[in-house]
């Protein structure tokens, strides 16, 4: 019987199941930030995580970020009532 080791199973796991490995990690990690600092915490973490993501995928395709800012500026500024507008 051949030895067990880990780092040839993690291997084999990553090279032919790679969405389903990565899907449960995400899952353990995010539940346990939920069970140690709570759900709002949680997902304010999770909500700038996203943020940055966006603007790094921006700057790796070499985007206009202050275009993008200005766009979902103005795509905000549709649900602002006029009183508030400037």
């Amino acid at each position: 019987m051949e030895n067990f080791s880990w780092k040839k199973c993690i291997k084999f796991l990553w090279d032919n199941h790679r969405g389903k490995s990565l899907g449960i990690f995400l899952g353990l990690i995010i539940s346990l930030s939920i069970l140690i600092f709570g759900f709002f915490k949680t997902l304010f973490v999770l909500f700038f995580i996203g943020i940055g993501l966006f603007i790094g995928n921006k700057i790796d395709r070499n985007d206009d970020l202050l275009e993008t800012a200005e766009n979902i500026l103005d795509y905000i500024q549709k649900f602002i009532p006029p009183v508030f507008r400037r």
